[in-house]
């Protein structure tokens, strides 16, 4: 959503007051968000998230395309971090995208295939003095990518 299509839509929801008095507010609580994060002040919003200002330190890079160290300024970035309010209401179910699987990839992801009733002999015949450890490894699934 732009700037104008939330003026928009706030002059729709509030038809009584004119289209230039709402982008006069937006711009209002815009330009003091602004004045306070530069203010190094930190901006809460109960419900939906805060705001905050880092500080990325100076430090010393390097230039991908010839190698050459490059000096980078310290500087300010700026930090959302969402309220639970609007968190609950993005994930109604209580679901954590970062902790838990969708339902879609845990219905297709393949069971382990059972081992085949001979592949501990054939393990045994190859790996000769360690039959428990081959028999282990033919048993356990793979966890290769």
């Amino acid at each position: 959503m732009t700037k104008s299509q939330l003026i928009e839509t706030i002059s729709d929801r509030v038809p009584h007051v004119p289209r230039r008095a709402v982008e006069s507010i937006v711009n209002a609580v815009w330009d003091t968000m602004v004045d306070a994060l530069r203010a190094g002040q930190r901006i809460e919003i109960r419900g939906f998230g805060s705001f905050s200002v880092k500080r990325r330190r100076a430090r010393e890079a390097r230039n991908p395309k010839t190698g050459q160290k490059v000096a980078v300024p310290d500087r300010r970035s700026l930090s959302f971090t969402v309220g639970k309010e609007l968190r609950d209401r993005l994930n109604p179910n209580g679901l954590q995208p970062s902790r838990e699987r969708p339902e879609t990839e845990a219905q297709e992801a393949p069971a382990p295939a059972a081992a085949p009733a001979n592949a501990n002999a054939d393990a045994d015949a190859v790996m000769g003095d360690a039959p428990q450890t081959a028999r282990a490894m033919a048993a356990a699934p793979s966890n290769r990518w």
